[in-house]
């Protein structure tokens, strides 16, 4: 698939979500399906782009629902000149090469104690080690992710280069969804 076999161009409202627990989600959309089937994965994915014309470079979140959901961040939203309740208008791309996840401090921590697991986790792809972070920082529970981060270390340091039993997409397993949308 080539980077302009993932382009779409869409409206679509500028949400804001109902429960405004997490500070750094302001706004977000839902991608529509016909845009999300053209992206090379369910999972997250890396995609540069336009908002009412102006250039952006984001990280589609899964939505459980084999789409995507789009968050946007209010210094973006002011420069595209967007409010909540706006359609916006859309171009996206997928990126050629995805970039490296950030990594978390736990799992850099247990990595570094870990030669072995450091080593497979570095001689994975980039998609593998996205994967693996997001497995973690999925976790909803401090206890949940504090395990997933030790069972990470051990399935690598036992060669394993992709995370095991882990729906990206959070469709099967129903592990991810969209925020819901504030009533206007």
């Amino acid at each position: 698939m080539s980077q302009n076999d993932t382009y779409s161009e869409f409206s679509a409202i500028v949400h804001s979500p109902a429960q405004p627990g997490d500070a750094l989600l302001q706004a977000f959309v839902l991608l529509p399906k016909e845009a999300s089937e053209k992206l090379p994965r369910r999972g997250r994915t890396s995609v540069t782009g336009h908002i009412n014309g102006l250039a952006f470079q984001a990280t589609l979140e899964p939505d459980g629902q084999l789409s995507h959901w789009l968050a946007l961040s209010e210094p973006l939203l002011n420069a595209a000149g967007a409010n909540i309740g706006d359609v916006a208008h859309f171009d996206i791309k997928a990126v050629e090469q995805e970039p490296e996840p950030e990594l978390p401090a736990d799992l850099q921590q247990a990595l570094a104690a870990s030669a072995t697991a450091s080593a497979v986790w570095h001689d994975t792809t980039t998609i593998a080690r996205l994967d693996w972070v997001h497995w973690i920082t999925s976790a909803k529970q401090a206890k949940t992710r504090a395990k997933r981060v030790s069972d990470a270390c051990n399935m690598l340091a036992e060669g394993k280069r992709r995370v095991c039993c882990f729906d990206p997409s959070g469709f099967y397993s129903k592990a991810f969804s969209a925020p819901k949308a504030a009533d206007y």
